[in-house]
């Protein structure tokens, strides 16, 4: 069974436009007839009898005629006149307005399909630059111009979201190559030690031990690194716990545990809960110290402070170390980015992006700040768990200094 063709959004638009014009037009055609046709004279209806006809006659055809009886009849027939002509032009006005109102009607159709034309050109551009776009080329844009209305509205939002695509698509290309290069570094690591020890006929225990050792680490390095790429991939899924959570308590466990060798701590924790994962939670604590650690200068500081404000909680983590240019201090987000200094440490450069990730599925923000004196501030903004937080005061403050 076939279907039946569907009118378009055009026809459908200039069928609209003609009908309400026809309507329109139809109610000022019967406004007009009727306020005409209320114009009428005084006696009409009257139909004079037949006795009062003949005396007229009569009196015309009289040699001595009644002037009252003429006046009356020339009355009669003055009516009479004017309520044929009233008829004819009333007749004639429905005809004139018939006729006017259906070619207004044509032009209206034709105007109107025009001007719909016109409206939905915009959206023509939109459909064609969506279906340019694909995975592999996301330029397409509309870059509609003209007045701000709401198609100018839509196109510049559709050019954003291409954007927001763009970006998207770009940054996982980059970080699927980048995942398989960290890969492949073990594995080809691995498989160097094996031929070396295999290639050598005369390798002892002690080869196969330290060849033993030496796949050890490349394995735990390969573990350490999927691990990073599978807690990442469950952050796309969005949070699946929430519990209360406050990160001072978190971060004192974190303290308890980290290895922070010389390095100075200055540590002030005043409560700051959160509605979230803990496990993540740590994990957010223990990258964050873990970098001002790992990226510190011998025998620097390290500063970490939690509060809570109206809605929000705080953390921060601010670290002595090289200087670092402020244009470069976002990138560090970046997957597998690493700038200059960082590049001779070890790593595999997500541990700022996981940072990102879970601050991310909590619904907060996270800003890295190079600091005057060298080194890096990260600030840590995530909603409070409960609707209303108690203003930040020095009591409940937990200071911890280590040195």
């Amino acid at each position: 069974m076939s279907r039946r063709p569907r009118l378009t959004v055009r026809a459908r638009l200039t069928l609209l436009y003609t009908g309400l014009f026809a309507v329109c037009g139809a109610i000022v055609v019967a406004i007009s007839y009727a306020l005409v046709a209320q114009l009428e004279p005084q006696a009409e209806g009257q139909q004079a009898p037949a006795s009062f006809l003949a005396r007229c006659r009569s009196e015309q055809l009289s040699v001595h005629p009644n002037g009252r009886v003429l006046a009356k009849c020339a009355a009669y027939f003055q009516l009479q006149g004017a309520q044929h002509q009233r008829h004819v032009t009333l007749s004639h006005l429905l005809q004139y307005s018939l006729l006017t109102l259906a070619v207004v009607i044509a032009l209206a159709a034709i105007l109107g399909w025009v001007a719909a034309g016109r409206a939905l050109r915009p959206v023509h551009r939109i459909t064609a630059a969506a279906r340019a776009a694909s995975e592999h080329n996301l330029s397409a844009r509309v870059s509609l111009r003209g007045s701000r209305d709401e198609l100018r509205e839509l196109a510049d939002t559709f050019d954003a979201m291409l954007d927001r695509l763009q970006a998207a698509f770009e940054s996982q290309s980059r970080f699927i190559a980048n995942a398989s290069h960290e890969l492949r570094t073990p594995l080809a690591v691995m498989r160097a030690t094996v031929d070396v020890v295999l290639d050598n006929p005369e390798s002892t225990a002690q080869d196969l031990r330290e060849m033993a050792a030496d796949v050890r680490a490349a394995v735990d390095h390969a573990e350490r690194l999927i691990g990073a790429l599978l807690i990442l991939a469950r952050n796309e899924l969005g949070l699946t716990v929430h519990e209360q959570i406050d990160l001072a308590t978190a971060a004192e466990d974190v303290l308890d545990l980290a290895d922070l060798g010389d390095l100075r701590l200055h540590a002030e924790l005043s409560p700051a809960p959160i509605s979230g994962d803990p496990v993540l939670a740590e994990r957010l604590l223990a990258n964050l110290i873990d970098n001002a650690t790992r990226y510190n200068s011998a025998g620097g500081e390290i500063w970490i402070s939690t509060c809570a404000s109206v809605g929000v909680s705080r953390l921060t983590v601010a670290n002595t170390g090289p200087t670092i240019d402020p244009a470069d201090a976002e990138r560090i987000f970046q997957p597998f980015e690493r700038l200059g200094h960082r590049a001779t440490h070890d790593g595999f450069g997500l541990g700022l992006t996981i940072v990102a990730s879970i601050v991310g599925v909590h619904g907060g923000t996270v800003t890295a700040h190079s600091r005057n004196d060298g080194g890096l501030s990260i600030i840590v903004t995530i909603p409070s768990a409960g609707s209303s937080v108690p203003p930040v005061s020095g009591e409940g403050t937990t200071n911890r200094r280590a040195q």
